[in-house]
């Protein structure tokens, strides 16, 4: 095999297919990538094509996004977090100004549907780019492992 094509990996740009280096891409930093909802390999090209639907490759440098499959993970991190910060601060609300029940529906219904919708692009793009990183895929059994039997 030829050594130059060893560390060289397929990438499909629409019709055509190319052979791309992982070396001639700089790493990102998951976090940033995330963040910006960018390619987790090139940081140039957008991550999403709607609101939370992945585009199907980078437009920059071709990765197919196919892999990318966060699941339930930014919902679960994002629950945790509008949760305790929710819950703390109707806590508090109550303890210092004890308002009636409505005022605490009017304020915090508000707020927790916003702080979940403006976390859920960037957690579900941060675990994709954590998930690109790490090389992470769905566990697989394998039928050809040998049984002690």
């Amino acid at each position: 095999m030829n050594p130059s094509l060893s560390n060289r990996m397929p990438v499909s740009l629409g019709n055509r297919d190319l052979m791309v280096s992982e070396k001639e891409f700089p790493p990102v930093f998951a976090l940033k990538a995330g963040m910006l909802g960018r390619c987790p390999r090139c940081c140039q090209g957008k991550l999403f094509e709607g609101f939370l639907s992945t585009s199907k490759s980078c437009s920059s440098c071709g990765l197919d996004f196919s892999f990318a499959d966060s699941g339930d993970g930014p919902a679960i991190f994002i629950i945790m977090i509008v949760g305790f910060l929710v819950v703390g601060g109707v806590l508090a609300v109550e303890i210092m100004y004890q308002p009636p029940y409505w005022v605490h529906g009017i304020l915090w219904l508000p707020i927790t549907t916003v702080l979940c919708l403006v976390l859920l692009r960037p957690f579900k793009a941060t675990l994709v780019a954590l998930q690109y990183q790490n090389d992470a895929r769905q566990g697989r059994i394998d039928d050809n492992a040998s049984h002690n039997e």
